[in-house]
């Protein structure tokens, strides 16, 4: 969705506070029960401020409560960037988008590749801080506490432009990371929430070429097992009271009117906050879906389902449907009840001079450092990037560079010393490039570092020639290399509103003239998605995969190839060899060859695949602990190889014999573990009973396995280390 937040003026914020009259209301009485508060507040409330609830703009000035609106927020707090088009300034001597610095993550396909819920909570705990320091502080001009992140839809399809915004194919991982960054979000306080947390986009939605009018159609066992869950985990779990209906219809009917929102989501998962449209859905279910034939019928549908949030014009509409009969007032008041619930969680229906908030005084105190400004921060940036990196091939231990034999690196590519932010970034304090990292790391450890931008009249090759190993970082451009919205110049390219067509990397012939003159080529695959690199896999020593966006790009990169940091990324999707691999983009259906769980073919790079410069080796798993709602499985797992390193421990079932058809393996939990050289840590890994059932679609409702279900435990999905029954 393209992004819509309020940016109010010092003299409009003024003006509003003038305006409110300086009293108590009884909706401000913090022992009242929190639906008893909601009542009261929307019992203030005139018609023409109710319809006003029913947008983003979530204020009632003449109340005395503030103006509260949203930003986006997937890899850190987005204030500007490239969707927003609204200039550039020079940072470290780059051109970037003008607007206010906030710390950028790596991508969220990268954060994925962390299998990290930890550094995902921590994440959002630094995001939110710089949301809440942005708007509190005394010349603030900025109301945004609602957060669109995380992107809890699956990625079931390389080819789907928007990737980079989900953390990959499998409904576990994805539902525990979703989980973690809501957590973050909105912090552990038992009454107030640093953020809100917006969840979208729900539901099925990842196909962007057509979007607008497209219908994914599947059963109701894959909604509720694999398109449904992480948005369930992530309200039932992470306690996230926010989600974004998607573009798209499931079975023919579009999902901001589906009745699946009222009836599952909120009757039976207890989403008793906000729902929006995506942006401009009232007029896409209009005009693309061909739903309603005016405006206002359309309007009224969206509340009368509980919508309470509309991200086009529609206050004309509204009282439209109002006048011909269409929804009453009741209607709205459902409608935007949640909303009223979201402001109460996040302390703006307290009276600001009683008020409780832990988290009202953050940016208040002006002597304080900014949050992006802090070391610490930084330095978890700095980590974290390195800790998303997925080392794929590392041939005769070419990697680590040794500095005793590796005098003379040559760098080249299109993104050695440029860093690309995609359509959702903000803009970052600074950055590191490749480029400035390996040369700080070059000096450190004597190494020369040769650079090239590109192979214009051979000077990549020449500087090859020289070197005693190539780094080529080449990838993808996460917009299209200009920010049109309906345009991406490379097939293989893609982002919102534009799926892939080619999986093939376009510099790839690049790397191959350079490894016919030097084979100690490596690869920095620096993409927000998969590709099907079959050359590079079979000729060259050694492969990483990074994301883009982070700030610490280069230092997390750098970091990894001299071994600061021993890599444990894994893969979050099926890296397919052929495109011809994959289904038809539109057949949701998993169940016909897609993802891990359902792919019978030989992948380049399997699910949770990722190589260390160390080894580990696993012992026999044993069932320490089960009872009707847990299996708690251990597991002793010994670092034996030459360094202290970090394994991903990933735990999958199976149903042998089941008479009820189920994927040939399912991620059911997983630990990233820090281990030390000959050292041996017991991972316990924890498995929901329920995650170990089926739906049954004709008795509506989980029904637990009554055959054998064999635990396996390994490294990858495909490298299983040991195995226990049940």
């Amino acid at each position: 969705m393209r992004c819509y937040f309020l940016i109010l003026t010092v003299a409009a914020f003024f003006s509003d506070a003038m305006t409110a009259v300086a009293q108590s209301y009884d909706y401000q009485n913090t022992r009242l029960k929190d639906d008893r508060r909601v009542e009261l507040f929307l019992k203030h409330l005139t018609l023409d401020e109710k319809i006003s609830w029913l947008s983003t703009r979530m204020s009632t000035p003449r109340l005395g409560m503030p103006a509260l609106s949203c930003y986006e927020g997937l890899h850190g707090l987005a204030l500007g960037g490239p969707g927003r088009n609204n200039g550039m300034k020079t940072v470290d001597g780059r051109e970037v988008p003008n607007d206010l610095p906030t710390t950028i993550f790596p991508q969220s396909y990268g954060m994925g590749c962390t299998w990290d819920c930890e550094a995902l909570r921590r994440m959002g705990d630094i995001e939110a801080e710089e949301v809440r320091w942005y708007v509190q502080r005394p010349e603030a001009r900025r109301k945004g506490l609602v957060v669109y992140a995380p992107n809890a839809d699956l990625a079931r399809d390389p080819r789907w432009g928007r990737t980079e915004e989900s953390f990959g194919e499998d409904p576990c991982l994805t539902a525990q990371l979703s989980v973690a960054l809501v957590r973050g979000l909105q912090g552990d306080h038992p009454r107030y929430w640093k953020t809100a947390a917006l969840m979208k986009h729900f539901l099925a939605n990842s196909n962007e070429d057509g979007r607008d009018s497209t219908s994914s159609n599947f059963d109701e066992r894959l909604f509720r097992e694999y398109y449904s869950y992480p948005f369930y985990k992530g309200i039932t779990e992470g306690g996230s009271r926010a989600f974004m209906a998607s573009y798209n219809a499931w079975n023919g009917t579009p999902m901001c009117i589906h009745p699946c929102l009222p009836e599952i989501a909120r009757g039976e998962w207890g989403n008793n906050g906000i729902i929006c449209t995506d942006g401009s859905a009232l007029t896409l279910l209009i005009n693309a879906h061909k739903a309603f034939p005016t405006r206002a019928e359309g309007v009224a549908a969206i509340v009368k389902n509980t919508v309470g949030q509309i991200l086009d014009r529609s206050a004309d509409e509204a009282r439209e449907a109002l006048q011909r009969g269409l929804i009453t007032e009741a209607d709205i008041d459902r409608a935007i009840r949640g909303n009223i619930y979201v402001a109460l969680r996040l302390g703006m229906l307290d009276d600001p001079e009683q008020t409780q908030n832990p988290y009202a005084a953050i940016g208040k105190d002006t002597t304080q450092l900014p949050p992006f400004e802090r070391e610490e921060v930084k330095q978890f940036v700095r980590e974290v990037t390195a800790k998303s990196i997925v080392l794929l091939k590392n041939e005769a231990q070419t990697l680590p560079v040794n500095p005793q034999k590796v005098k003379r690196i040559a760098v080249t590519g299109p993104y050695a010393d440029k860093i690309i932010y995609d359509w959702y970034s903000g803009t970052p304090p600074y950055e590191v490039t490749i480029l400035q990292a390996l040369r700080e790391a070059g000096r450190q450890y004597g190494v020369e570092i040769l650079y090239a931008p590109d192979n214009q009249m051979g000077r990549a090759e020449d500087i090859a020639r020289k070197a005693d190993m190539v780094l080529v970082c080449t990838g993808n451009h996460p917009y299209g290399t200009k920010p049109d919205w309906k345009f991406c110049p490379v097939p293989s390219d893609g982002r919102e509103a534009n799926d892939r067509h080619s999986l093939l990397l376009p510099d790839e012939d690049e790397v191959r003239r350079l490894q016919a003159i030097n084979p100690n080529t490596v690869l920095v695959l620096i993409s927000s998605f998969p590709y099907a690199i079959n050359w590079s896999q079979e000729h060259l020593p050694a492969i990483l995969h990074v994301t883009h966006c982070s700030q610490e790009q280069g230092h997390g990169v750098a970091d990894v190839l001299f071994g600061r940091m021993n890599p444990a990324g894994r893969t979050t999707q099926t890296w397919v060899r052929d495109i011809l691999d994959l289904p038809h983009i539109m057949d949701y259906d998993i169940r016909h060859g897609r993802t891990y769980m359902y792919f019978h073919g030989q992948p380049l790079y399997p699910f949770g695949y990722g190589l260390s410069y160390t080894r580990f080796e696993y012992g026999q798993a044993r069932v320490v602990r089960q009872n009707q709602q847990q299996v708690v499985v251990s597991v002793p797992v010994t670092n034996v190889g030459g360094c202290d390193g970090d394994e991903v421990v990933q735990l999958y079932a199976s149903y042998p014999g089941s008479p009820v058809e189920h994927p040939c393996r399912q991620l059911r939990a997983f630990e990233r573990v820090t281990i030390p050289r000959g050292e041996a840590r017991e991972v316990i890994l924890t498995i929901d009973r329920q995650d170990l059932s089926h739906w049954d679609a004709a008795l509506h409702r989980f029904v637990p396995e009554t055959g054998p279900v064999r635990l396996e435990i390994g490294a990858s999905s495909v490298d299983i280390r040991t195995v226990v029954d049940l």
